[in-house]
Formats: C-alpha cells, sequence, structure tokens
C-alpha cells in the first residue's frame, strides 16, 4: 500500500447549494471532445533545441515534462504542505517554499524554451481532495488552469473518480455541472483539452475502458505513446458510489497489454503514466535513490510493478504516494529504466529527456541519466516562489476567488498557533486529535452516549497555519481554511463496535493490507494506547495498552464510536469498522469540524495546539 494514503468523499448536498448558490445558470448542454491547443500542429509539441546523435542528425531529444498529485492546489499551499526538503552539500536539509499554480506555468514554460520537442505528462489526482478555490466549483477551476499551462495527457488517479464516472467524463468533454449548473453567466465549462487515460478501468457491464486507454503524441515525425493507469486498489481507497459500476484491472497486466498493441501500430517509444508510487529513504527531492545501486533508494509498489512492466516501455511517471524520487529500476530485461516522481501539489515537476532514434522510432535507453552520453536523463526542479507569476493563472485565480470570497473568507475559529495536519512529522497529528474530539462532540450531540471517534490520517489535508492568508488576521481560521483541511464531505457516522473490535481495527492500522505502509488512526481525547513500531503486524498494538478514559477497554462491552462515512463502510482496510451496527448519520464532516472550532475558540480565547500525547509511539 502506498506511504501517504489518499482519502476520498463525495461532495454532500451542502457543498452542491453553497456553489448552487453562487452560480449564474447559464444554458446547459455538453461540449465537444477535446482538442489541440493553437499552434501545437494537433498533437502538443511546443519549444526549441535539437538534439543530435554521432552528428548524422539519426537521434532528436524530446524533453518529457511531467508532475502528480495537483490536488487542485492553485494557490500555493499553506504551512508545510507548501514546501519541499532539499539536500544540502553538507548532509543537513532545509525546507523550500515551493508550489502554486502560477509558479508551476511560469516554470514550465521556462523549461520548455529551446526545446522543439517538448511534452508534458502528469500521473493523475490533478483534481480531488482540492482546496476550496478549486473544490467548491467541482474542480473546473483546476482543469482550465491545467489547459493554460499546457497539460498534454494524464493518466486517472484514484481522486479522478471521487465524484464518479459520469463526473470524470465532464471533466473530460465538458458541459455545466448537472446540480450547481453553470458558474458564470453565458459561459460553459469546455472540459479538458488534453486526454484523461484509464486503461484500467473498465465498464462493468460492457468491459470498455471508461476513458481512452492510450494516446500518441507526435510531432515532426516522433511518435511516442502514452498509457495511462491508476493503482488497482482504487475501489478501497474512493468512495463506493464513485466507483460504482467500474472495475479496476492490474497495473503491469494493462500497461503490458496496451504496450504490445502500441508496439503492433509501429509505436515504438511508450511512456506509462501509473498513478501508484512508492517511498525513497529520503525525503528529499534531490536525493540519490539510485545509491549503492540502481533503485536501491526505493521502496513500495512501484518498485514491483517497475520491475515487471514490459521493456517495450521507456519511462514511468508515477504518483499517489505525494514522494519525490528519480529512480532507476531495472526493466524485466535487467535494463535500467527511470521511474519519477514529483511531490505533490505542483511543489516540483520533473524534467526528463528521452532520446529519440529516428530510424528504429525507439528510444535510445544506454547511458541512462549519464548526463552527455544520451540516452535518458532526468531530474526533478523545484517551482520556486521567486520567480515570476504566470500572468493568465493570476487572473483565472483572481476570477474564481471572486466567486468564492463570500463564502471562503468567513472566520469559523481561532487558533493560538500552528496546528500540523498532514504536515505532522508523527504518526499522532494534534490536528488529527482536534479532528477526532469534534467528531465526538458531534456525535454526542446524536446520542450522549458516544464513547469515542475514529479518523483515518488520509482524510487530514493540509494543517490549520496561525499566520494570515489573506486579510483575516493571524490566528482567524477561515470556511476556506477548514475546506482545505477537510475537503471530501463525509458524513459523520455512528455506529455501536465491541471492545473487541476496537482493538481489531486499531491492529489493522498495522496489519494486512496496511503492513507495509501503517495508516494510524487519529483518536479522539480519552483513547490512549502503545504503539511498538520494533515488533512486526498485528503485534505492533498491544491490546493490554488501550484504555479509555483510563480503563481497560472491555472487549465484551458495547462501545458508540463515531467516524466519517468512509471508514463507516471499512475504507482503507479498515474492515472492521465496517462492521458496525446501530447505525446514526449525522452532519458532514467540515460542519462537525466547523461547529466545534466555532464553539470552543474565540478571538480573545483561542484553541492551543494540541499535545498528540494520545498514542504512545516506541520506535
Amino acid at each position: 500500500m502506498s506511504v501517504t494514503p489518499l482519502h476520498p468523499g463525495r461532495r454532500s448536498a451542502r457543498l452542491l447549494a453553497v456553489a448552487a448558490g453562487l452560480a449564474v445558470v447559464g444554458a446547459l448542454g455538453a461540449a465537444g471532445p477535446a482538442g489541440a491547443r493553437p499552434g501545437d500542429d494537433g498533437h502538443g509539441g511546443r519549444g526549441g533545441h535539437h538534439g543530435q546523435g554521432g552528428g548524422d542528425h539519426r537521434t532528436v531529444d524530446v524533453q518529457m515534462l511531467s508532475f502528480n498529485d495537483f490536488h487542485g492546489n492553485l494557490e500555493p499551499p499553506a504551512g508545510s504542505s507548501g514546501q519541499v526538503t532539499e539536500e544540502q552539500p553538507d548532509g543537513t536539509s532545509k525546507a523550500v517554499d515551493a508550489g502554486g499554480a502560477e509558479y508551476l506555468a511560469s516554470s514550465l514554460r521556462s523549461a520548455r524554451e529551446g526545446h522543439p520537442y517538448s511534452v508534458t505528462a502528469a500521473a493523475g489526482d490533478l483534481i480531488g481532495a482540492s482546496p476550496l478555490l478549486s473544490g467548491l466549483f467541482h474542480d473546473e477551476p483546476t482543469i482550465e488552469a491545467m489547459n493554460k499551462l499546457g497539460l498534454d495527457v494524464t493518466s486517472v488517479g484514484n481522486h479522478e473518480f471521487d465524484e464518479g464516472s459520469a463526473e470524470l467524463s465532464r471533466m473530460q468533454n465538458g458541459g455545466c455541472h448537472p446540480t450547481a449548473g453553470c458558474y458564470e453567466k453565458g459561459e460553459r465549462f469546455q472540459g479538458a483539452d488534453f486526454p484523461y487515460l484509464a486503461a484500467n478501468v473498465t465498464n462493468e457491464k460492457t468491459g470498455r475502458t471508461v476513458l481512452k486507454p492510450y494516446t500518441v503524441w507526435k510531432k515532426k515525425g516522433v511518435k511516442i505513446g502514452f498509457i495511462g493507469v491508476t493503482l488497482e486498489g482504487t475501489p478501497d481507497i474512493v468512495s463506493a458510489d464513485g466507483v460504482k459500476g467500474l472495475k479496476f484491472h492490474d497495473e503491469i497486466e494493462t500497461v503490458n497489454k496496451y504496450a504490445k498493441e502500441l508496439d503492433r501500430q509501429g509505436v515504438k517509444s511508450i511512456v506509462a503514466l501509473i498513478h501508484e508510487g512508492g517511498a525513497p529513504a529520503s525525503t528529499a527531492y534531490n536525493y540519490d535513490c539510485d545509491s549503492p545501486g540502481a533503485g536501491d533508494g526505493i521502496s513500495g509498489p512501484i518498485t514491483t510493478i517497475a520491475k515487471g512492466i514490459t521493456p517495450k516501455v521507456d519511462a514511468l511517471v508515477t504518483g499517489h504516494t505525494h514522494q519525490a524520487y528519480v529512480c532507476d529500476i531495472p526493466d524485466p530485461a535487467g535494463n535500467p529504466r527511470i521511474v519519477t516522481s514529483a511531490s505533490s501539489f505542483g511543489k516540483l515537476y520533473t524534467d526528463t529527456t528521452l532520446t529519440y532514434d529516428k530510424r528504429t522510432k525507439d528510444i535510445v535507453r544506454t547511458g541512462v541519466r549519464a548526463a552527455g552520453s544520451g540516452g535518458v536523463t532526468s531530474a526533478n526542479h523545484v517551482v520556486s516562489r521567486t520567480g515570476q507569476k504566470a500572468a493568465d493563472i493570476t487572473s483565472l485565480i483572481a476570477r474564481w476567488n471572486k466567486l468564492a470570497a463570500p463564502v471562503a473568507n468567513t472566520p469559523v475559529g481561532y487558533i493560538a498557533g500552528d496546528i500540523p495536519g498532514r504536515g505532522a512529522a508523527t504518526p499522532e497529528s494534534p490536528l488529527g486529535d482536534l479532528i477526532a474530539d469534534a467528531q465526538l462532540a458531534h456525535a454526542t450531540s446524536l446520542d450522549p452516549e458516544s464513547d469515542l471517534a475514529l479518523m483515518n490520517p488520509g482524510g487530514i489535508r493540509s494543517d490549520l497555519v496561525f499566520k494570515a492568508s489573506g486579510a483575516e488576521g493571524d490566528g482567524v481560521v477561515t470556511y476556506g481554511e477548514s475546506f482545505t483541511v477537510q475537503p471530501f464531505s463525509n458524513t459523520v457516522n455512528l455506529v455501536s463496535l465491541t471492545g473487541a473490535q476496537v482493538v481489531t481495527a486499531l491492529k489493522q492500522q498495522v496489519s494486512a493490507a496496511n503492513e507495509a505502509s501503517p495508516k494510524i488512526l487519529q483518536v479522539s481525547k480519552g483513547l490512549t494506547y502503545t504503539l511498538d513500531m520494533t515488533k512486526s503486524g498485528a503485534d505492533r498494538v498491544d491490546a493490554g495498552t488501550v484504555r479509555l478514559g483510563g480503563a481497560p477497554i472491555d472487549p465484551a462491552a458495547t462501545y458508540r464510536v463515531a467516524m466519517n462515512s468512509f471508514l463507516a463502510g471499512g475504507g482503507d482496510g479498515f474492515t472492521e469498522l465496517g462492521k458496525g451496527t446501530q447505525p446514526l448519520v449525522g452532519s458532514d464532516d467540515l460542519k462537525a469540524f466547523n461547529d466545534y472550532l466555532t464553539a470552543n475558540s474565540s478571538a480573545g480565547d483561542p484553541l492551543e495546539t494540541p499535545a498528540a500525547d494520545r498514542i504512545t509511539v516506541v520506535k
């Protein structure tokens, strides 16, 4: 499983009502198929430098720019979510501010200069789990931004299915939202100018792929095939409604199938866009994961996938784990092959040079990453906020911000300092504790006998930052900021579980599907236990240490447990939580969070940062 679990949720009637209230309803209708951009000769090529091989013009250098897991972060992400770690020459590391669509667009445009053969690709999760600026409008602003910055092709990711396959088709083909309508008078959403690829996602009834399985990028005689897949385990981390009627297939088998098909069509140069990833040994974006040997510094699902994908594929652009790496993982023939990932939220982009042999129509893969030797070279680059902003993206952001402002700028609470969530370096995060407490408080309003709450870590999408993001003032939490933390609109569900089931669920954090990459649930006040990471599997959770209110949990007793609807459905491998009885369904989780902030904080008495001391971790 992945290191950074990503969790979905369908937008509730609350969000649709707000969005509909902001929308200016125009004429509905479906847009035509996405087309090529002007100046792209129908295939998306742009840029300037001509690579040569042996002085005979037999080879040309094709620049491939790539990124992944953008998640609608049009504005620079706040706090640690908007930083990358940079390894220094002396072995130390420093945090560098990065990201924002204005800077990403400028970075990509600058990188393309001097490259006549340049293609830009992504590896999924461009949308979903998005901040309010994009999420409030069903991610139409992000698709518009991707069109403007020159994206040529992307795979789907698990979050592309958050609102179901029909909404994903709308992202591709355009048209106004079926409930919220059009957001601007006389303007209809045009959809993506680039193809979304979903080679391993099929309709259960027809067996056909829900979107194109591959596309061929062409430029002046150069042809490169792109195959796009998401992780086979997408149904395990997406709400049931989002994947209803769909089947997700093995990544290796699917890529190999379509690589063979492309080869038969005479397309010998192939890139796989895979929304699945790995865990490098270091979080530094410039870490050498080929030390001491090729691919030695990375682990996780992508290593197995890379080793199983046919040598017909020349490079793998990956994502999902939100990590940064450029590695050489040998293909099944034992030859080095580049595997890349560019962190998340538009903080990095990868610049890869593919040396294309015009006679064989294939990528030359000798001398991988050996600069100046031909073959394939690649590196991650920071999307620095010190550079120039792209004026057209600035205008786009301002336009959508104006529509979102009445909702986004509303204060909902006050904090005395930063409350780390996604950026926390510990299994238990201060923000996770706060959210669990908020869900327990909401559940108690439904049933005074509620005992505890559990929150999935991947559902926490950001930090709460003390410093003002706009004119609201330091320490003020706005609706837009809380939305960024919890954008899924899951409901808060209350179920009955035995003490034994609660312990089993805690053990599932570190066993079975979650053994390789633990998913540590955030717990409400009063629930404590010891997590011993020196042990393996379910033994990491000592049942004897699990206490509620200081008393040992009783295996035979029944407890009322609050959680979001994703967990209540057994999501993320927590099958035991899906066995709860006597269910009660409350409001959506964002409302529960905002209500808690409003009730428990004020300008004169802001919330302190929780201690995050409920789980004792032994390393």
